[in-house]
């Protein structure tokens, strides 16, 4: 007996310094006073973190992207109302608003119980653990994976693979993948690979190599391009950006030629370019 007493001392001794050296439990998230989170790591353990200051921007400030604009809210309210719903893949040029609009869509969802959770390519081994901590909560769930981009044999790339279209496990309802990317099928693209593709009567068949990077983006369900602005897009989304800042009309219809020159500088006309440009000009403008 007097045995037994010792080796329950020594074990609790022992679970006193385990508990010492492990890292604490992560409390629960702020679901209430949240709209967005991001996954955070440390010590091994994930968790996940509120954004205590969203990036606020509104679907109407996002100019000459309307088609695309109204496929992912059609497809966002969809999910919202509880019926089906797809994954989706938003890519193509840089700076022509793709990471905005799945922003845009928690200012005008987040009353409705729309979340948005930030996981960078990194942490994508944990989408399981997300998953899990989020299936039973009542509130609707984007996952957001933004500018993806994977070399070959990289964990995340199986991982993103597994979970939007063959894990044993079914995603639960409440959430979807919205994910951005510049690449069309996420991964580089080389010449070489095209030497694999295969004439079999009369059909070109592309290579394994090909097959298996085109494999990702068809596992999510729709796909919206985005494509590099006219001068004419580029000035509207100056002068809208603009308005918004408060510049008076005169001062507007004076910014056209420094606008152009700005993105020559720039080697770009873009959303991002132009909403930049903005931000200066009318800087300047108070200044004066």
């Amino acid at each position: 007996m007097t045995e037994l007493k010792q080796f329950l001392t020594r074990a609790e001794q022992l679970i006193e310094r385990l508990e010492a050296v492990l890292p604490a439990v992560p409390p629960e998230p702020d679901w209430i006073g949240a709209t967005a989170f991001r996954w955070r790591r440390r010590h091994n353990r994930g968790r996940l973190q509120a954004v205590p200051r969203v990036h606020a921007i509104r679907l109407t400030d996002l100019c000459d992207v309307d088609e695309q604009k109204a496929r992912l809210d059609q497809n966002t309210r969809q999910f919202l109302d509880g019926r089906l719903a797809n994954n989706v893949l938003l890519s193509g040029a840089r700076g022509t608003g793709k990471s905005s609009l799945v922003k845009a869509l928690l200012d005008a969802y987040g009353d409705c119980g729309l979340r948005l959770i930030e996981v960078d390519k990194d942490d994508l081994m944990d989408l399981p653990d997300i998953i899990e901590l989020v299936q039973p909560r009542p509130e609707r769930f984007i996952l957001f994976c933004d500018d993806l981009s994977f070399e070959s044999n990289e964990p995340g790339y199986k991982a993103l693979k597994s979970v939007l279209d063959g894990s044993i496990a079914a995603v639960p309802d409440n959430v979807l993948i919205y994910a951005t990317s510049n690449r069309r099928h996420l991964m580089p693209e080389y010449h070489d690979e095209n030497l694999q593709a295969r004439h079999v009567d009369g059909e070109l068949h592309p290579g394994e190599a090909v097959e298996e990077k085109v494999s990702l983006s068809d596992r999510f369900g729709l796909w919206l391009s985005f494509y590099p602005f006219s001068q004419d897009q580029y000035l509207t989304i100056v002068q809208h950006w603009l308005s918004v800042f408060g510049v008076s009309q005169a001062c507007i219809d004076a910014s056209r030629q420094e606008a152009l020159q700005w993105a020559l500088l720039r080697g770009a006309r873009s959303g991002r370019v132009a909403w930049q440009f903005a931000r200066d000009y009318a800087g300047r403008s108070d200044a004066r």
